[in-house]
């Protein structure tokens, strides 16, 4: 029988199927002796060993068409990052970095921004015109209202679909919306802190329909990009990508040098100041974590 890991917690892989459902399921020795661990989002062949307590045994994974290290999950076709308009504010460096990831890993990514009945629409369309300017589909809504949630829906569908974002954004709620017989535990807001408790403990699978899929991950305060050169950092802000080969300079940093043709971009506000200003930052990060390392 083929089914889909949702959720693995202690040892035990959860694995839906289309057929009977949901089993408890252990892996085969084989796996770790070929060094090998079932992900969440893997294909897999399963044998049940005891119906009535609904468990059974991993015995084939199906080869992955990708596999994510932060968060832990196999055969994703595309990422949501969400964050709130308004309590708590968008933190436009974390946005980056977690577009920054997602370009790294080749995963689509598009941006939602929730709590859109807190903020003007001026606010709502200067977050708009920064990402959509950098390549990105950005959607707004409000869960606490209900409203915009069609639309995510739609782009929801028939996928498997990350949702990263840190806590207190409303990503329980969505998600919660989103499907109708799972229900999550909701967060509420620390007034102290003026940030969502972190509810989620592990990576799983929300089931839509039996072709969609919502990955829920464990929510994030604060993330640092993974040891990579810094001369690759051009590669993951499409915007850059598009303007760095009229560089006057091979290996332009894009930071001092002259006649660099990404800096007369966001002089001509061709890149956004907001995006660059977020490059630059993120280069000085992996720059002093390139010092530290020799």
């Amino acid at each position: 029988m083929r089914g889909k890991i949702i959720k693995g917690i202690a040892g035990f892989y959860y694995v839906s199927t289309v057929e009977s459902g949901t089993y408890a399921c252990k892996a085969r020795g084989i796996f770790r002796k070929d060094g090998k661990k079932p992900l969440v989002g893997d294909d897999v062949e399963i044998v049940v060993t005891h119906e009535k307590d609904r468990e059974a045994s991993v015995i084939r994974i199906e080869p992955r068409k990708n596999e994510l290290i932060r968060p832990a999950v196999a055969n994703v076709d595309q990422a949501a990052v969400l964050f709130a308009l308004r309590d708590p504010n968008p933190d436009q460096l974390m946005i980056d970095r977690f577009l920054v990831m997602m370009e790294r890993q080749n995963v689509p990514a598009f941006i939602i921004l929730n709590k859109s009945d807190l903020v003007t629409p001026e606010e709502i369309g200067q977050w708009q015109e920064i990402y959509r300017a950098s390549g990105y589909e950005v959607l707004i809504c409000s869960a606490e209202k209900a409203h915009g949630m069609d639309e995510i829906l739609e782009r929801l569908r028939g996928k498997v679909t990350v949702v990263a974002g840190p806590s207190g954004v409303g990503k329980s709620t969505i998600t919660n919306l989103m499907q109708q017989e799972i229900v999550m535990e909701t967060g509420s807001i620390s007034r102290k802190l003026g940030r969502g408790r972190h509810t989620t403990r592990h990576s799983e699978l929300i089931p839509m329909d039996h072709a969609s899929y919502i990955c829920d991950t464990p929510g994030f305060t604060s993330l640092q990009l993974p040891d990579f050169p810094k001369e690759t950092l051009e590669q993951y802000f499409p915007e850059i990508r598009a303007h760095a080969s009229g560089c006057r300079f091979v290996g332009c940093a894009h930071i001092h040098e002259p006649d660099c043709s990404v800096k007369q971009a966001v002089e001509a506000s061709q890149i956004s100041s907001e995006r660059y200003q977020s490059f630059v930052r993120l280069y000085r990060e992996l720059e002093e974590q390139e010092k530290r390392r020799y």
